[in-house]
């Protein structure tokens, strides 16, 4: 597989598929940049090598077409801050527009197409669609992990078109070998913590981590779904009760595994959910009628941080309780604390999902972690031992 050190890209047209689907406020400006600071070494390298470049990405999920919320020329302004250098709108991604400046270009000229999923055919995968924006270039880089678990025309169907001359940014590089890092041959102790609001959303991941991890914690909202699958009383909290047995099998799982599942033993809770809620801290399997939990309590800080502080590989997924208000924040901000401070100490630290990231910039840490994945999804179907199709697109070279 050719790699973009090794191409050679004077004067070719490169199409490379970002994910800059990243935040905006109520006037359009860029609220976190990650994902397009992200993309900027490849986008660097391929400048420098003499190619011109044309970028494209999706941004949120528009339903009926273009959307003006959701279109790209609102990241215009923060990628030529960041590029230092003019960076030319098409306001499509596909037809005479885009064509027309993609015949323009010169080496050193950067575009940026109108939102892939303006056009159904994007997530739908079609294979006309993709032929369109083939030829808008003649190399095909995919630096846009966080769409790599979409088998979209942008991310795996475009790659028919580039016999010999697709492969993978630096970004996508670099997330594939972090995540192989965790996932094949971790240094131990392991310690996953997983957190967010369902089980639903990790019941895969926790199958999935409990074989590989030797500690395995559980945070957030989700934790109470297996506090109440103990025959704790939750109040008002969150639970999935279809997900009772479901979680009771994880447990006896990691029982039979020899795995150290650790379940918050006192929570922080509110009468309503509300910063300015009143608010007290109780055990996790006593929360009065009316009450709901909205973080981890001290004892469980205390346990969670010591159980890190001893690991050699964390992964971490997911906040502790509703760290968006600030007087619910204390669990996710101490934990984010001690995978700095393990991390310090010499441990490797992954860090991936999109409120994990928000929280680890929150509390500016992203410098003191080993690694800050900018695909949620992706990350946690590769954790899962799931095929994701852009990233098999490329190795497969169809």
């Amino acid at each position: 597989m050719k790699n973009i050190d090794q191409f050679n890209f004077k004067g070719k047209k490169v199409l490379v598929r970002v994910d800059f689907n990243v935040p905006l406020d109520e006037n359009f400006n860029v609220t976190d940049d990650t994902r397009i600071r992200a993309a900027l070494p490849t986008i660097n390298k391929l400048l420098s090598a003499g190619a011109s470049v044309i970028l494209m990405s999706h941004l949120g999920r528009p339903k009926d077409g273009p959307v003006d919320k959701y279109s790209l020329r609102h990241v215009v302004p923060t990628l030529e801050k960041l590029l230092g250098k003019k960076v030319a709108f098409a306001s499509d991604c596909v037809g005479e527009v885009a064509d027309k400046m993609s015949l323009a270009m010169k080496p050193g000229d950067v575009l940026l197409l109108e939102n892939l999923r303006f056009h159904k055919e994007e997530t739908k995968g079609d294979e006309a669609f993709a032929q369109k924006l083939a030829l808008l270039g003649n190399v095909y880089v995919n630096d846009a992990f966080g769409s790599a678990h979409r088998a979209h025309a942008s991310t795996s169907i475009i790659v028919r078109y580039f016999p010999g001359a697709s492969m993978f940014g630096y970004l996508m590089q670099d997330e594939v070998a972090n995540l192989e890092k965790v996932t094949k041959k971790p240094e131990r102790p392991f310690t996953a913590v997983l957190g967010g609001a369902k089980v639903s959303g990790k019941i895969e991941i926790i199958n999935n981590l409990l074989d590989k991890v030797d500690n395995l914690i559980i945070g957030g909202g989700m934790m109470f779904t297996f506090i109440k699958a103990m025959g704790g009383n939750v109040g008002n909290s969150l639970i999935e009760d279809e997900l009772l047995d479901t979680a009771r099998e994880a447990m006896e799982k990691a029982k039979k595994l020899g795995v150290n599942l650790l379940i918050p033993t006192d929570t922080v809770v509110a009468d309503k959910f509300d910063n300015d809620a009143e608010r007290k801290t109780c055990s996790v399997n006593a929360i009065p009628d009316g009450w709901m939990g909205l973080d981890i309590g001290p004892d469980t800080i205390k346990t969670f941080t010591e159980t890190i502080l001893a690991s050699h590989t964390i992964l971490w997924n997911g906040p502790m309780g509703v760290f968006e208000f600030a007087n619910f924040s204390k669990g996710t901000n101490n934990i984010a604390m001690a995978i700095a401070k393990a991390t310090a100490s010499g441990a490797y630290s992954l860090v991936g999902g999109g409120d994990s990231v928000a929280a680890i910039n929150k509390y500016d840490l992203a410098d003191k972690v080993s690694y800050v994945s900018t695909g949620g999804g992706a990350m946690l179907e590769y954790i899962e031992g799931k095929e994701l199709p852009g990233v098999t697109a490329i190795l497969d070279g169809k």
